[in-house]
């Protein structure tokens, strides 16, 4: 009874926010075509996504931009709150923006006269700002059960490349094992 409950639940996940999204589209078309002679329905579609368009910008605009500058200015203010700021803002960029940083994963051998490895994601393999060897690399291994981790200088030599999507080697490690990797 609990995974129907479970399947259910995640079906309105699904569901509601297409829904609702289906709703306002076609409550807007209809509004547009009965305050305008449109009875076209293109036409409708097009006036309808210019004036999303519109709003988007004006909103960009208006409400965003002023809200980012004073952001921005309490944030030089506070450099504690700022490498907070911007340390999450680059991990949320690496889980769901342009750069994915953890597109590589790895297994890491630990110990030299050890069987021990650990999962792990290459992070950066040009250390030259660093002034570091060109034979090492950044390695972020998360802990499980949530969403903290380390960063190591790991030499090449100790890695081990997974052919297995990164997203399913984070839900193993973060899962504590428990999850399955899908086939």
């Amino acid at each position: 009874m609990k995974k129907i409950i479970n399947y259910f639940l995640q079906g309105l996940l699904y569901i509601v926010p297409i829904s609702a999204t289906i709703f306002v589209v076609i409550y807007t078309l209809n509004k547009i075509a009965d305050i305008l002679p449109i009875k076209n329905s293109i036409l409708s579609l097009v006036v309808f996504f210019a004036l999303v368009t519109a709003i988007g910008m004006i909103g960009s605009r208006l409400i965003a931009s002023p809200f980012n500058a004073l952001f921005q200015k309490i944030l030089k203010k506070a450099p504690l709150l700022k490498t907070i700021y911007s340390s999450i803002k680059d991990l949320m960029n690496t889980f769901f923006g342009n750069k994915k940083g953890f597109d590589q994963a790895v297994l890491v051998k630990i110990y030299d006269n050890s069987s021990i490895e650990r999962f792990g994601f290459i992070t950066s393999e040009d250390l030259s700002s660093l002034n570091i060897d060109s034979g090492k690399v950044l390695v972020y291994i998360p802990h499980s059960l949530t969403f903290s981790g380390n960063v190591f200088l790991v030499e090449k030599k100790n890695l081990t490349h997974i052919d297995t999507p990164s997203r399913d080697i984070m839900k193993l490690i973060v899962s504590a094992g428990v999850s399955e990797i899908e086939n």
